[in-house]
């Protein structure tokens, strides 16, 4: 039998015998091979093939396994380093401990951050993993199938079985690995399996010499999954599915793989930073504690302490939630996130390219008006009829206008017009040509073939015109008057094809495009998509947050410059595509900056464009939905596309929208700036902080008789100090920050802990002076009081750090945390507060401090608030950026 029961093991080595067989089956037995008929299968084979193969899924899109997944959340630096301590801490405190004095506060203290940052990134991964599986349910890939005993119909390719018969057109993604049985001018695009660019013509039958020799994917009547359909028609018996597949075997050999970004790897290297300060800090800590103390190994005790209170655990967690946190709130607002690290990408986008259609107007197409070829009104219908053959009876995508057309010859009740004419052949519309044909032949035997198209493309293969009701030769004088034709409706935002056709056809059957010649042009069809009510409006808020807006389209100049004006985009600086490809590359490169307006682009000159503006520094954001904008798509920093885009656009995009609408794009672009944003306002107040504590050690360690804290001090300030920061993924941010893109820039911050670090470690020196001069904490008989003060006030400037870093602007006055991060703030300051005045301060070493001393207290954090202001103030003004 053909199909036998799946190994339970899977291996990713790819079956190129099986293909080969498929290949080389002949036509008129290929169905009894596949173990299926010309009308499909049957319920019950359905049912039990699905029972064996399972859907058809390949590896990358497998869900997660929980236990991997909380695993993978302890495998990170700041982790390890912890662990490490957690180790050390043992040995020392508990194994070399005398009997009775063992120690285990400081391994409870680690071990509750350890867990507590796990558990916290374990949850918020799962919870956007989760969420991004759901979202994505949403976007659905569907590929027409047929079933015995029923008509053809439209299903997700995720129920497709081996032995399915599909029918595929332009447009189509290939849902699965077919052998081709039926064919039409198919060409496919093979560039996501081989890299090529060229399509590949595909047909029923293959080079006998070719069926064992060579690759598969050379093969003429084979389509692998993943690939496209750039024009023409088939019909194909699926014969693997998912991770069977050609492109299954790719995917499983590199699931969860994937190429680090410019975010991960600033992430990685602010990690990495903090810690080599590290490294540099605790040798010297523990040198300095150990010569001026005497004690070593409580030096050594310290030095493990300081080193977990400058690791920022919570780092990865924080990242992890922000970026879950804008995923959800994104979705919300009706856009779906397909990889989280995208969201940095919105944000930072400062170009978007967008196509005309469906964007910026109403995509709901409508045939304006058809007249002749000389201008005058076609009250015969005669150019509607044609128009009518030509979309009724092609099998391939049907795009907006033909669907146009057989909805106004609807309203007009003419639909019997098809019924005198029968269908002898066809010649599928490609981007290249630009154009599409069928041939029909009436009740008389009278045969014509019938094409419609973009109008120059059309007037290159029309030997003659009707003007006048009489046939002439194709002049120049004739094609100047059709060009003042068209132009005419250009100007008025209309778009115009033209329709040809030729009659008494000596050819029977298997044309193709070189039959496409010496046409008789006849007509003209116009057609109105007007600007979307909220286009205008849409753009102008990019523009106001730094997004500027640039068209590019496949449309002519007069239509597109239509359009740009009335949504607002300043139409003075307008290139076409053969303008475009007249330009050297200097040339290019200035005029992609300074152009907003592009018509008549091919896909490659899409691709190009992206390309040039990316290669000047820009962060480039393409929206679209056809076939044509799938490479544009894969090539932008953030493909974006929507639900009803053509299956392989959905397959390009990093982010695909709901509505097909720019209000919601705007929305997106905000949501992802807010992420960002609070992403580096944790990382730049971590940097600091942890840079501004290792001066006070460094200082405190030199001239103090006693440690300025216990080792379990430390610990539990660390502790709760990590716990304020969980709410900041919940914060807000200031509008200004969310008018202009935010690029990672990891360049900023070094400078940024230099200025701004060491201002806590001023005020740091300032309480030992006070807890040693005001409260006479010079002995080691007065080190509890001084350990208390010290205690409170660094976690209290500590905490306080989030509301001064967060804005730009004067904290708690301009500018207000959301009620989250303040209420975590106020719980945790009076948690670190009350702690000396209880038992539990007591048994760590802490005691109550008098009233005495929280003047000084509330005197020392405002002063620090003052001039973290006025050092921030000077920042700005000296480097023009805060966060």
């Amino acid at each position: 039998m053909m199909w036998k029961r799946r190994k339970s093991k899977e291996t990713s080595t790819f079956n190129a015998e099986k293909v080969f067989l498929a290949a080389t089956q002949p036509l008129n037995t290929v169905c009894n091979y596949f173990q299926t008929s010309k009308n499909g299968l049957t319920s019950e084979e359905i049912e039990n093939r699905q029972s064996i193969y399972g859907t058809n899924e390949v590896a990358h899109e497998q869900k997660k396994n929980p236990v991997s997944t909380f695993i993978k959340a302890f495998i990170n630096p700041f982790i390890g380093v912890l662990t490490v301590l957690v180790v050390i801490s043992f040995v020392l405190d508990v194994l070399l401990a005398n009997p009775g004095e063992q120690d285990w506060t400081a391994i409870f203290i680690i071990l509750t951050m350890v867990i507590a940052s796990t558990i916290l990134r374990f949850c918020q991964e799962w919870k956007a993993n989760a969420s991004s599986e759901a979202l994505l349910k949403m976007v659905t890939n569907t590929c027409y199938v047929r079933r015995t005993g029923q008509h053809d119909e439209e299903i997700n390719i995720t129920e497709l079985v081996p032995g399915d018969i599909v029918m595929i057109a332009a447009g189509d993604m290939i849902p699965a690995d077919l052998r081709i049985i039926e064919a039409k001018d198919l060409f496919v695009s093979q560039s996501s399996l081989t890299g090529e660019s060229d399509p590949i013509e595909k047909r029923p039958e293959t080079n006998a010499n070719k069926h064992r020799k060579g690759s598969v994917i050379e093969l003429e009547n084979i389509c692998f999954m993943g690939s496209n359909v750039v024009s023409g028609s088939a019909t194909g018996i699926v014969f693997a599915t998912g991770n069977d597949t050609y492109l299954g075997t790719i995917a499983r050999s590199i699931a969860g793989h994937r190429a680090a970004t410019a975010f991960d790897k600033g992430i990685s290297k602010v990690s990495f930073l903090l810690i080599r300060f590290m490294l540099i800090m605790i040798p010297f800590v523990f040198l300095v504690n150990g010569v001026t103390k005497g004690d070593w190994l409580e030096a050594f005790i310290f030095a493990v302490s300081v080193a977990v209170g400058l690791t920022p655990e919570m780092l990865p967690m924080i990242v992890t939630a922000n970026l879950a946190k804008g995923a959800v709130a994104m979705s919300k607002k009706k856009t779906i996130v397909k990889d989280l690290n995208a969201i940095q990408n919105f944000g930072a986008m400062n170009i978007l390219c967008t196509d005309k259609t469906g964007t910026l107007t109403c995509d709901q197409i409508v045939l304006e008006k058809y007249i002749n070829a000389d201008g005058s009104s076609d009250e015969s219908h005669r150019i509607l009829r044609h128009a009518y053959f030509n979309s009724f009876f092609q099998t391939g995508l049907k795009n907006l206008m033909d669907k146009a057309i057989l909805s106004h010859v609807k309203e007009l009740s003419l639909e019997y017009l098809k019924d005198n004419y029968v269908k002898v052949d066809e010649i599928p519309f490609d981007f290249t040509r630009r154009r599409m044909s069928v041939v029909v032949e009436d009740r008389q035997g009278k045969r014509q073939i019938i094409t419609k198209g973009a109008v120059e493309e059309m007037l290159a293969i029309c030997s003659h015109a009707e003007f006048d009701g009489e046939v002439h030769p194709m002049t120049e004088a004739l094609k100047d008057k059709a060009h003042r034709i068209i132009e005419q409706m250009n100007k008025q935002g209309m778009r115009v094809i033209a329709v040809a056709q030729k009659s008494y056809l000596d050819k029977a059957c298997d044309f193709c495009v070189e039959d496409e010649k010496e046409m008789v042009l006849i007509g003209y069809l116009a057609f109105l998509d007007p600007p979307k009510p909220s286009a205008a409006k849409a753009i102008q808020q990019l523009h106001e947050h730094g997004i500027e807006v640039k068209i590019l389209s496949g449309d002519n100049d007069a239509v597109v410059r239509t359009i740009a004006r009335q949504v607002g985009i300043n139409t003075t600086n307008a290139l076409s595509g053969p303008q475009l490809a007249d330009l050297n590359e200097e040339e290019k490169m200035k005029a992609v900056r300074e152009t907003t307006v592009f018509s008549k682009l091919t896909p490659v000159q899409k691709t190009e464009i992206i390309t040039l503006l990316q290669a000047q520094q820009n962060t480039v954001g393409f929206l679209g939905d056809g076939i044509n904008d799938a490479a544009a798509l894969r090539q932008s920093d953030i493909g974006i596309s929507v639900d009803s885009a053509v299956d392989i656009a959905k397959e390009s995009a990093d982010i695909i929208l709901l509505e097909k609408s720019l209000m919601v794009l705007e929305d997106g672009v905000l949501e992802g700036r807010k992420t960002f944003g609070n992403i580096t306002k944790y990382i730049k107040m971590t940097a600091s902080s942890n840079f501004g504590n290792m001066f006070s050690v460094m200082a405190a360690s030199a001239f103090l008789p006693f440690l300025p804290m216990l080792p379990i001090h430390l610990l539990i300030q660390n502790l709760l100090y990590d716990i304020s920061q969980t709410t900041i993924p919940f914060d807000r941010m200031d509008a200004e920050y969310l008018r202009k893109p935010r690029k990672w820039d990891a360049s900023d911050l070094s400078r940024f802990m230099i200025f701004i670090g060491p201002i806590s470690s001023i005020f740091d020196i300032v309480t030992y002076l006070v807890m040693w001069f005001a409260f006479g904490c010079q002995s080691m008989e007065h080190q509890t009081l001084f350990q208390s003060g010290w205690f409170i006030e660094g976690l209290l400037s500590q905490t306080l750090i989030v509301h001064m870093i967060r804005t730009r602007k004067v904290p708690f006055i301009q500018s207000r945390a959301s009620w989250q991060v303040t209420g975590l703030t106020l719980l945790i300051m009076a948690t670190g507060i009350l702690i000396p005045f209880t038992p539990f301060g007591t048994s760590i070493g802490l005691e109550a401090l008098p009233a005495s001393y929280f003047p000084w207290l509330f005197g020392i954090l405002l002063s620090y608030c003052v001039l973290t202001q006025l050092i921030k103030n000077w920042y700005i003004h000296r480097f023009t950026k805060w966060l």
